[in-house]
């Protein structure tokens, strides 16, 4: 039993779901086909949700799953299957495209490697710890108690976006259909 709870610790779970988080985010930029680099993004998204309910947070574990793996991820499939690319029409040449690649690569490690050197990590107090942190009860008494004003503009303003889909998409009498 006790080989058991130790295969199936936190710890463990937590250092196999990053393996799995940074193999499919690789994954996602050497895929040669798009289709396939939308699944390992999907991956990707899927294991930093159970590393948000590692942490205590369902609520944005579920959120992100919903609205990344499920909504964004099918509209870039959709976008992807729509443009229909093929790989004999590239117009840029493989070699500047990896000379980019490279460059941007640099510049990021470079600026990772500076941002991190001057963060100072603080002290874990597990006395001060709060295990309702994440819970969907604080955040929404939070959100509806000191955020009220910008939910609800932020509420108005898709309205307002929906209604202009909506009267943007409808077609009046007398319009071709195409």
């Amino acid at each position: 039993m006790e080989f058991i709870d130790r295969i199936f610790s936190t710890q463990s779970l937590f250092w196999f779901l990053s393996f799995l988080t940074i193999l499919s985010a690789l994954m996602v930029v050497t895929s040669k086909s798009p289709v396939y680099s939308v699944l390992y993004l999907i991956l990707t998204f899927f294991c930093l949700s159970g590393h948000y309910i590692i942490l205590n947070a369902q609520f944005l574990a579920f959120v992100n799953i919903i609205v990344y793996a499920g909504a964004i991820m099918v509209l870039f499939l959709f976008v992807i299957m729509f443009l229909n690319m093929k790989e004999d029409e590239a117009e840029t040449s493989p070699t500047l495209i990896r000379t980019l690649a490279t460059g941007t690569a640099i510049v990021l490690g470079v600026t990772l490697v500076l941002a991190f050197s001057t963060v100072k990590v603080a002290a874990f107090n597990p006395m001060a710890f709060d295990s309702q942190v994440g819970m969907v009860k604080n955040l929404g008494s939070v959100l509806f108690r000191e955020y009220l004003l910008p939910f609800e503009l932020a509420s108005v303003l898709f309205l307002i976006a929906m209604v202009g889909a909506v009267m943007l998409g409808r077609r009046e009498a007398g319009d071709r259909h195409f």
